[in-house]
């Protein structure tokens, strides 16, 4: 066994350690607690423990510390990320562990929903404390182990400040960390007092020329085109961060690390894949199609994190654009591409007003009729849109409501799922109040829709999407769609 030493040990729990059976959309089941079966099935099926080399480094691991971890290596400083079964052989020797999460503690969407519908805890959050509570995280901290924590979720360690001091947490990075992570990281090494808050904005992060490609596998080749968004909505932290275009020769030297690891998938993710090279918020076929033909060119399988519904419609009316990324990434006439989008409302005068650039180049109050457009599209080009929607709006109306519920019936025909999730103020609506109430009439109504809309068309889609997995897996979770089914019909959902 090699006796390597790290200086900086990264790390964080299960339920992000894993790479979900190579499925990316079961890491949606760790937002919520056990439904139905015993969390140990729970955890089997969404997060499975991950191949490590003989000290425990993953062969795969979280896209966001594979960056800080080359932001560390490429300053010489000794760092590695580790499984969290591992930490034991490393933490004795490290004086730095540094931890990522998307949701230390159920705070955010879809999670808040799951905990105020359930009364239970998400099964993120216990692993987090679990995680947090190991002997040998407690044992390295009273030996004087410095505790950084950063991610996508920082912003929950200043509504459970409990925690931070429980844990005697020493730093907090709010933003993207790549520029301050060394400079914290080289004053916790040698002795120096670290700050407890460290906030980046816009003004701090990092230019494209700053940001560090990654030294080792993502979590199923995950690989970042581009950071920021142009559309602004109100209810969304990413809007806040300015927009950084990653060169195609960038995108593939990580795609090339993923690739040599023995990776047989990517996934490329930005908060819109379709405005990779766009003008303003018009994508533009050429840029588009080369970095399809380069992904493809390393990986059978291509798969996106993000598109907008705009965006989509405008590629194919102009272009063609997404029949010809279909061509290019689907491998047969029974393959698929699934993608997450955001509906978020389905009311014209609540779209124009927490996001009236949703619909761009196409005016707000046309929304409804742009979402439905763009699932045609994707279903004839056989994409399977992941579409979220958004309860309980500061000024959300019962009108609104209603507005959603009919949109949602008018989706049927195409293939989809469709998931409800409770306002939580991220940014600039971050100073609104939390949506912690059961829901309204109209607001189980569209959750009914919900569950109906995609029990309506799951057994469709397992047979494409769990065609390629462990068949252990495969049954366990065709046993929780059953009793998910038979519980709907019980209660009378469907």
């Amino acid at each position: 066994m090699s006796n390597e030493r790290f200086d900086v040990v990264l790390s964080v729990d299960r339920t992000l350690m894993t790479n979900h059976h190579g499925k990316e959309f079961l890491g949606f089941m760790t937002t919520g607690p056990p439904i139905l079966v015993p969390e140990k099935v729970w955890m089997a099926i969404a997060a499975p423990k991950m191949k490590v080399d003989d000290i425990g480094r993953p062969r795969e691991a979280p896209y966001g510390l594979r960056k800080i971890e080359a932001a560390l290596l490429d300053a010489g400083i000794k760092a590695a990320v580790i499984d969290p079964d591992h930490l034991g052989k490393h933490l004795k020797n490290a004086k730095v562990l540094g931890i990522g999460h998307h949701d230390y503690f159920a705070l955010g969407p879809p999670s808040s929903e799951w905990w105020v519908l359930t009364g239970k805890e998400p099964v993120n959050s216990r692993y987090f404390k679990r995680f947090m509570e190991k002997p040998e995280i407690r044992a390295a901290k009273n030996n004087g182990l410095k505790i950084i924590v950063g991610g996508p979720a920082a912003w929950q360690w200043l509504w459970m400040p409990e925690y931070f001091e429980k844990w005697d947490i020493d730093t907090i990075i709010e933003g993207e960390a790549e520029k301050v992570i060394v400079s914290l990281v080289e004053d916790a090494l040698d002795g120096k007092p670290l700050p407890q808050y460290v906030y980046v904005g816009v003004k701090d992060v990092p230019q494209l020329e700053e940001i560090p490609l990654i030294r080792n596998a993502s979590v199923n080749g995950l690989v970042e085109i581009m950071r920021g968004c142009p559309r602004g909505c109100r209810f969304c932290s990413v809007t806040l961060r300015p927009l950084r275009q990653y060169t195609l020769e960038m995108i593939e030297k990580e795609l090339r690390v993923n690739k040599n690891a023995g990776l047989d998938r990517c996934l490329l993710h930005s908060e819109d894949i379709l405005l990779y090279g766009a003008d303003g918020i018009r994508p533009r076929p050429e840029p588009l199609i080369k970095l399809h033909e380069i992904a493809r060119s390393y990986f059978e399988i291509v798969g996106w994190s993000h598109v907008s519904l705009s965006a989509v419609k405008y590629a194919q009316e102009n272009y063609s654009l997404i029949s010809r990324l279909s061509e290019i990434v689907l491998r047969n006439e029974y393959d698929f591409i699934g993608v997450e989008v955001g509906i978020e409302t389905g009311s014209p005068k609540l779209a124009e007003r927490i996001m009236p650039a949703k619909a761009a180049p196409y005016p707000a109050y046309s929304w409804p009729e742009i979402v439905k457009e763009a699932f045609s599209i994707m279903h004839d080009a056989r994409i399977v849109p992941a579409a979220t929607i958004i309860l309980g709006v500061p000024g959300e109306s019962t009108e609104d409501l209603v507005k959603t519920l009919e949109l949602i019936d008018e989706l049927k025909p195409f293939r989809s799922l469709i998931v409800p999730m409770y306002f939580v103020p991220m940014g600039v609506l971050k100073d609104r109040e939390w949506y912690k109430a059961k829901p309204s009439k109209e607001q189980f109504e569209i959750m009914k829709a919900c569950l109906k809309h995609n029990l309506y068309w799951i057994r469709d889609l397992s047979k494409w999407y769990l065609k390629d997995m462990n068949p252990f897996v495969k049954y366990l979770l065709r046993v929780v769609i059953s009793l998910v089914e038979n519980a709907a019909k019980l209660f009378r959902l469907i």
